[in-house]
């Protein structure tokens, strides 16, 4: 059976973290939601949980490292919105912390690519179709971090970082092959967030990780596009 709900968003990696916050904000503000997530048991215990608290919350199992896994989401949430109007692509990996360039291991750095970045772009390639069919206009986020911004970069995680960049490249691309459709799309840096990636020691709680991303998926004008983001404001590239 398909939603009543006007609005609709999916967001991946969202059994967790910034991603569960990030659904649980949405749900409040009214749209009915999907969670993406890898592990089919965290995805469903987060999708149950928000539920509980009296959203629409689904589960669809999503691996963005996979196509096929992303093609099935894509025929899953068919069944079940006629539109989609808010992509959100949270899903990400950190293994590096302590590694250095000069002796980096270059299966994590593919690894890191194929989660990070090729899995985003892979993402909204499958479910475009859907985010066209929006009637509001739609809003693609791609979740980064200030890791990734050439300016402000040191030698911190260097995959990651890598990866981050590359991502703020993936949404420059899309933003200009998009301009024109009604579809914006953004990259957010959610600063050091108290998650399992940024550890118990991080200055801002989860809520505040995601009050950007939600932003950017509701009151952020629609003809802001291409641009990355940090509390609201630009950030630097």
């Amino acid at each position: 059976m398909k939603t009543e709900h006007q609005r609709i968003a999916l967001v991946t990696g969202a059994n967790k973290g910034i991603g569960k916050e990030t659904a649980r904000q949405l749900a409040q503000r009214g749209f009915a939601v999907f969670i993406g997530a890898r592990d089919i048991t965290k995805g469903r215990e987060a999708a149950e949980e928000l539920c509980q608290e009296g959203y629409e919350v689904s589960f669809i199992q999503l691996d963005v490292t996979d196509p096929v896994s992303i093609r099935t989401a894509c025929g899953t949430l068919s069944q079940k919105a006629d539109h989609l109007d808010v992509l959100i692509n949270n899903a990400a990996v950190l293994e590096d912390h302590g590694e250095n360039i000069l002796d980096l291991n270059p299966e994590m750095l593919e690894r890191t690519l194929k989660t990070n970045v090729a899995g985003p772009i892979m993402v909204i390639q499958n479910f475009l179709e859907h985010l066209q069919k929006s009637q509001v206009g739609a809003r693609i986020i791609n979740v980064s971090s200030g890791v990734g911004s050439l300016a402000n970069m040191g030698t911190y995680a260097p995959a990651y970082s890598i990866s981050k960049t590359a991502l703020n490249a993936v949404t420059k691309q899309f933003a200009g092959a998009l301009k024109g459709h009604n579809i914006a799309v953004n990259c957010v840096d959610p600063g050091w967030v108290r998650t399992d990636m940024g550890g118990a020691g991080a200055s801002r709680p989860v809520d505040k990780g995601a009050e950007t991303i939600v932003w950017l998926a509701t009151d952020a004008p629609q003809s802001e596009t291409g641009k990355f983001w940090h509390d609201k404001q630009e950030a630097t590239w």
